[in-house]
């Protein structure tokens, strides 16, 4: 029988060469497989952008300015030429009043055009037919006993003051005497009271006579009276 010397050669071949590379008449030949598909290759991912920065901006910090105001206030000396023979008056001074040798701390009143006193116990009456007033004159807050005066009328002048009724007053001549300055001029009576200032000088005494200077007081300080010896 030939087979059998085949299929010994074959083994041994087999043997020799391997079995997995063997085929035997009576084996179907192996299916050829198919690669195997391989899957695409994945798309690469797009790199992921990098958001673009913010811009951040930071609020100024809150400053508070104060403002600082300084007011210096200076003083303007200005000089002003005056007479030789011209006193230099503040807006208040001390009078002597003439008759009577009754000193009074006066108010300068440049508004009125003659000079008032305010007095108590104001009393017309007539002498060798002419008319006379008589009143009592004093410092006030003193204790010192008023003095009586009496003086021929002048004139009467008629006073209108806003508020008020209109006074008729009695005029009269009396000396009046600041620093070393005397002048007799004429001074009209009424009767107030509470009054600070008795005396007020008006212009008929300062005329051609004195400046005011109204940012002081009592500049010419006590009366010297004239020596009447």
């Amino acid at each position: 029988m030939r087979i059998f010397p085949l299929l010994g050669l074959m083994l041994a071949l087999q043997g020799l060469v391997g079995c997995g590379s063997m085929q035997y008449p009576w084996q179907k030949a192996p299916t050829a497989v198919e690669p195997a598909q391989q899957s695409a290759p994945e798309t690469a991912a797009e790199p992921e952008h990098c958001p673009e920065p913010e811009k951040v901006v930071c609020a100024e910090p809150e400053v508070k300015v104060v403002e600082r105001v300084i007011e210096r206030h200076y003083e303007n000396v200005v000089e002003v030429p005056v007479a030789k023979d011209k006193l230099v008056l503040g807006s208040v001074e001390t009078f002597s009043v003439e008759p009577g040798g009754v000193f009074l701390e006066s108010l300068i009143d440049t508004g009125s055009p003659t000079s008032s006193l305010s007095v108590q116990e104001l009393t017309p009456f007539e002498r060798d037919g002419k008319d006379w007033v008589r009143f009592k004159l004093a410092p006030p807050k003193s204790d010192a006993e008023p003095v009586t005066v009496e003086l021929p009328v002048k004139r009467y002048v008629k006073v209108v003051r806003p508020g008020f009724d209109s006074q008729r007053r009695p005029v009269v001549n009396m000396s009046l005497t600041v620093g070393e300055v005397t002048h007799m001029v004429e001074v009209n009576l009424t009767e107030r009271t509470g009054l600070d200032y008795l005396l007020l000088v008006g212009r008929n005494f300062l005329k051609d006579a004195a400046v005011v200077d109204v940012s002081r007081r009592k500049v010419q300080g006590l009366p010297k009276l004239p020596d009447t010896k």
